[in-house]
This record gives structure tokens, sequence and C-alpha cells, in this order.
């Protein structure tokens, strides 16, 4: 056996032997020491016993002819370790039966136990379920008693909201609405509207909706809610009635002779925003109950403000200064159509109509912005008016957040009630549209032309108003923009037709009396555009140079004789009067260019005529050899019929005999047909130029035909003759 095997098996059956069955130490070392253990470490072999081993290999190093007595002295070592083993196992047997006894005695213990456990188990099974059912029946009684406590909550809960406070049913039911009294009126509102909000899904429960009892206290809530409904719609309605009434009576609110009035509401809209918060709970109670108070507020305010501008706008005519003009631009049946344009100041008009607007037009966007919030409409703020010098400078205006304390932070305009809120509107402004366009038909009658300024001044307030706000002002002002249009449309149109009757079939000399009218007229017209009303005017321009074109073109028919010389002082006198405005108005550039091709053309058969009338055959003569040459050579010209030498000589004496004294009558002649004299200078200087040019012509002509008859005079003595022509 090797030393290690011994030493593994020594400690799997190590025991504790008594000190007399010690064995003694042999000559082998066998690892078990007096009093001991034998014990291996857990480890196999450990460094120290390595060494040991090996210390103990080297004492037994021999060689390889000693095996056998190697082998002979393991085998004694072997035997005296079976020996010392059994000695020691036999050595042991009086501690193994103690043992055994104890084993007995132990099991013996343990059966007893587990029949104590096994009873132990019995009552401890029963108690487990007697446990149970006690826990069991206390959860149903504590459950229950959570049931109860929570069903007597919900229904102290239900019996409040059902409960009504007597001083709240006092007020709703015959409380006044004095001012003093107006907290407690809103309370008793507020709590009106949360009772009856409460009694409705999802406030309430769903199953108490058809309880008996909530379907009767709803019912007692609608009836207190259509009573004060009712008594606080018929105090608010007599009560607009009243305030109204009591300013229409007092003299003092209005214009009067000498004074005028600016409206202010600062006093009313102060008393109406007492009861804002009670219209917002009426809305809130009754949606319905709005309607006839819209009206009935309308209808009052409609009593003042058509007051305020019938007074205003009387006092605004009486005390407006205007100096009327005799003189007339054209002569009219219609009085005041030609009125005003005589040089007087008309400045007054146009600034009486821009002051009504100034002070109404602010009031009225105004009043339909606090209309809007104090009514409770579901739309936009109104923007105030664009214009800020335009500003209600009393500051009575208020805004919507102001007026009720509604929430406006809604971005997008409700199309229903803006509809609503414009038809209202329509009530509550309509009627004073007469006061406006009694002032624009006034300021008609002094001056028409002030219609030009007037349509400036509408056309700047209309733009600083919105589409979707105040929707009547703006309406107002459209329907304003239109009346003065119509009334300058009419102007017009009269003006148009006495051009069309001037002094029709008599004859007419020199320039027409339109002609410096419509200059005078164009000046004036181009001094009071402002803004968008440079196309009414332009319309007016073309309407009316158009008709004065037209008819100086059918009055000139009448006298063909003198028809070119009317037609060219007429062009020339619109030319010279409109020089300065066709330089900046685009429409009348175009008649200018009009005119003035009109007048060259003029100018032209004019001219022709004058030097056809001393040198017609001499240039008719010219004309027919001109024609000849296209079928034949200038040689052979001389030698037709009616084209000879003889005949050109005849020709040549008739014309050309006396030119001397024939140039000065042409001259006289057309001093005599011309009534404009600045214009005969001009109209020389162009006969001059075509006769030359023609006679120069028919020079070349004769000498290409006739070489031997030439023109006396020549075109250089045409000249010298011109050039000494004395005036």
């Amino acid at each position: 056996m090797d030393v290690v095997e011994m030493a593994l098996w020594a400690q799997a059956n190590a025991k504790t032997l008594p000190s007399e069955g010690r064995v003694e130490k042999g000559s082998v070392d066998t690892g078990v020491e007096k009093g001991g253990k034998v014990s291996v470490e857990s480890e196999l072999v450990s460094k120290a016993e390595e060494e040991d081993m090996e210390a103990l290999l080297g004492t037994y190093v021999l060689g390889i002819d000693e095996a056998e007595a190697f082998s002979e002295r393991l085998k004694r070592e072997l035997t005296a370790l079976e020996a010392a083993n059994v000695h020691a196992i036999l050595e042991s047997q009086p501690l193994v039966e103690e043992v055994l006894q104890q084993l007995d005695a132990a099991q013996g213990s343990v059966e007893d136990m587990d029949e104590w456990l096994g009873i132990f188990n019995v009552k401890l099974r029963h108690m487990r379920e007697d446990i149970e059912s006690i826990e069991a029946r206390n959860n149903k009684l504590e459950l229950q008693a959570q049931n109860n406590a929570s069903l007597v909550e919900e229904l102290n809960s239900l019996l409040e909201k059902l409960s009504i406070p007597p001083e709240f049913a006092a007020v709703l039911q015959s409380g006044t609405f004095e001012d003093a009294r107006m907290p407690q009126n809103l309370e008793a509102c507020d709590w009106l509207a949360s009772s009856l909000r409460s009694l409705e899904a999802p406030y309430l429960d769903a199953n108490y909706v058809n309880m008996r009892a909530v379907k009767e206290k709803r019912l007692e809530l609608e009836k207190l809610k259509a009573t004060f409904v009712r008594r606080a719609s018929d105090f608010l309605r007599k009560y607009f009635s009243s305030v109204v009434d009591f300013m229409i009576s007092d003299k003092t609110y209005f214009s009067q002779r000498g004074q005028l009035k600016r409206p202010d509401h600062a006093d009313l809209r102060f008393k109406c925003r007492t009861y804002a918060r009670m219209l917002q709970h009426l809305k809130n109670l009754d949606k319905s109950s709005l309607g006839p108070l819209r009206k009935a507020y309308c209808h009052s305010l409609n009593l003042l403000l058509r007051r305020e501008a019938r007074e205003f706008a009387n006092e605004l005519r009486a005390s407006t200064k205007v100096s009327r003009s005799t003189g007339a631009w054209l002569e009219s049946s219609q009085g005041g159509v030609a009125q005003g344009t005589g040089g007087a100041d008309t400045s007054t008009v146009s600034d009486a109509y821009a002051k009504m607007l100034r002070i109404f037009i602010p009031l009225l966007v105004d009043e339909s912005s606090f209309f809007a919030s104090f009514m409770c409409f579901e739309v936009l703020p109104l923007n105030p008016h664009g214009a800020d010098e335009d500003k209600d400078e009393d500051g009575d205006g208020g805004s919507a957040a102001e007026t009720n304390g509604s929430d406006t932070k809604s971005t997008e305009q409700n199309p229903a009630e803006l509809e609503s809120l414009n038809l209202s509107l329509q009530e509550l402004l309509d009627g004073i549209q007469e006061d406006f366009y009694a002032v624009v038909d006034w300021a008609y009658k002094i001056d028409p032309l002030r219609c030009i300024s007037m349509q400036g001044v509408t056309e700047r307030y209309l733009s600083a108003q919105k589409a979707d706000a105040a929707g009547f002002v703006r309406r107002l002002l459209a329907d304003l923009q239109s009346r003065i249009s119509l009334q300058f449309n009419r102007f017009v149109d009269e003006a148009n037709l006495q051009i069309e009757k001037h002094d029709r079939n008599v004859k007419q000399m020199g320039v027409l009396s339109y002609i410096p009218r419509f200059a005078a007229l164009a000046g004036r017209m181009e001094n009071l555009i402002q803004g968008n009303s440079r196309d009414v005017v332009d319309q007016a321009y073309m309407k009316l140079v158009n008709t004065m074109f037209a008819v100086l073109e059918r009055i000139a028919q009448v006298d063909p004789k003198y028809q070119d010389v009317l037609l060219l002082e007429n062009y020339a006198a619109f030319q010279n009067s409109m020089f300065d405005l066709a330089n900046v108005v685009p429409t009348l550039a175009r008649y200018y260019q009009q005119a003035s091709e009109a007048y060259e053309q003029a100018c032209t058969r004019y001219i022709n005529s004058i030097i056809n009338y001393q040198f017609e055959r001499l240039f008719q003569f010219a004309q027919k050899v001109e024609t000849l040459l296209y079928t034949i050579s200038p040689e052979d010209v001389p030698i037709q019929i009616g084209y000879t030498k003889m005949d050109l000589r005849k020709t040549l004496k008739a014309s050309l005999s006396g030119v001397e004294k024939a140039l000065p009558a042409m001259y006289k002649r057309m001093q005599k047909h011309l009534t404009s004299e600045e214009l005969l200078p001009s109209l020389w200087e162009k006969f001059k130029e075509d006769f030359m040019d023609k006679y120069e012509s028919v020079e070349g002509l004769l000498a290409k035909c006739y070489p031997t008859e030439p023109l006396t005079p020549s075109s250089a003595e045409m000249k010298e003759i011109f050039k000494n022509f004395i005036f």
C-alpha cells in the first residue's frame, strides 16, 4: 500500500480512541499521534507533506538490484498497519453500543413527537377554519359599513344639490334690481346656474338623472329660472327705455342753435355696465331671452342716435357759412348744378361733411363694439376706427372685456353670431344714414365739385373699417360713397347734356364756350382729388371730353366752309388750356394727344383750302402731269392734248400773275377767318412751308417735262416775295 493511499484511508476511518487504547508507535511512522485524530488537509498533498515524502523517499534510494528487498519491506509495514487497524476497531465496541442505545431512545422520542404534532395539526386546522370564517364575516360587516357611509355621504350631497336656500329663492322670485341689490342678484344667479348644471350629466351620475326627486327639483329650478328671467327681462326693457327717454327729454344732450354738441354716451354706458354681468347670466340661463332685450335696446338707442344725428346735421348746415357764387360753369335749369364754380371758396362744405364723419363714424363704431360686448355676442372684439386723428377723445368707448368680463381668447370668428350681430346693428343704427344723405345733398347743391373731396374722405374712413367688424358702419360708408358718386355723376350727366345742347344748329365761330370752362372745371377737380377719387374724376373727364369733341365735330359740320377753322381754333384752345394738366394727368394727356392730332389734320385741310383758293389751277395741272408720267415719257408730255406749252403758259398766267398782291390777300383772308389772333403767325408759317413744298415740286416737274418753259417767279424768287412780305 502506498503511503498516500494509507493517509486517505486513515482520514476516512479516523475515530477518537480512548486513552488506554493507544497504539504504540512502531518502527514505521503511521502518522497517528498520541491522543489525537488522523486528519488530512483538504488538499491531497500539502507542500510540507510533499517535502516529507521527498525526504522519506530519499531514505529509500535503492538500486535496481534491491527491488525485492524494498517490496519485502513494504509488505511488513502493510501487515503492521492492518494489525493496528483491527486492534482499533476492537477497542471502539463499547462506544458503538452506547451510540446505538442513544439512537433507540431518540427514535422513541421522535415517534412521540410525531404523534403530538399530528394532534396539534388537527387542532390548528380547525382553528384556521374558524379564523377564516370570522374574517369573512368581519369583511362583510366592514364593506357594509363603508357602503352605508358612502351612501349617507352621497345622499347628503344629493340633498345639498336639491335644497334651495331661502335667501336665493327670495331674491330670484321677488328681489329688486336696484344698484345696491345687484351683488345679491348676481350671487343668486351664480347659484341657480350651478344648481341647474349640477343636476345634469356629466355633473350628476346617470343613475340619479331619472330619479323622481331629481326631476321634481329640476322642474322647480326651471320654474325659478323662468320667473327670474321674465322679471329681469321686463326690468331691463323698461330700464333701457327710461334711460334713453331721460336723455332725449334733456335738450342739453343735443346740438342747439349756435352750438354744435358732440354726442356723449359715457353716462349711458356707465349705467348699462351695471347690468352687464346680469345679461351674461341671462344668456347662460336662457339664451333666447336676449333676443327681445337686444331689440328693446336697439329701439331705444336708435331713437337717441337719430335725434343726435339730426340735430347735429341741422346745426352743422346752419353754422356753415358759404358764399354762393352767381357765376355758372354752364347754364342749367336745375338750380345748384352749375353753382359754386365762380371763384367762391366752398371748402367749408366738404369740411362740414368731414366733421360729420369725424364725429359720428367713431361714435357708431364704438356703439357697435359696446353693443356686441354688452349684449353677449360671441364674436371677436370689433376693431376701433383706423384713423388716429379721428379717435374719439371722450374715452367713453370701453372694450368688450371691460363690459362683461367675458372670455375673448377665441381667435376664430363665429359666422352665425356675426350675422346675428349685423342684423341687430341694422336695427340699432337704421335711419341715421338719412342725416348723412342730407349733408351730402346739401353740399352737392352748394358745389357739386365738392363731391370729389367728400368721396376721398369717405374712402379714407371706409378703408379703415374691417369687412367683418361694425358691418353696418361699413355699409353706411359704402352707401355714402354710392350716394356721392350718384350726385357727382348727376352733375356730370347734366353738364354733359348742356354740352350736347350747346347752340345746336346755330352757326358758331371762334372758341366754343365750354372749352375754357372745362379747363377751369378740370383745374378745380384736380385740386379736390383725395385718395381713390381719381377714378371718379377720370371717368368724368372721359365722358365730358368725348362729348365735347363729338359736339365740336357736329357743330363744325353745320358750315363746311368754316369747318376746319372752327376745329383748329377749338382744338388749339383745348391744348393751350390743358397743357399743364396733361403733364400730370394721364387721362387728359391722352385727350391732349387726340386734340393735337385733330388740330394738325384741321390745319392741313385749312392750309390746303387757302392754297387752292388762289393756286388750285396750277397745282391741279401739275398733278395731272404727274399722273400722265405713269404712262408716257416726259418728252412726250408737251405733245399731249391739254398739256401743250400753250396750255402751260395759260395756267401759269392765270395762277401767278400778280402773285405779289395775292399773298397779302391770302393773309388777310386767313386773318378774317380766325378769331384767335395768336394762331395766325403759326398758321402763316405753316402756309409758307406747305406752299413752298408744292411750288418747288411744280418747278421740278416743269423743268423735267417743259425744259424750255421756266417757272416764273422761281422758287427762290417766291421765297424772297414771302420774305419781303410785311404784315
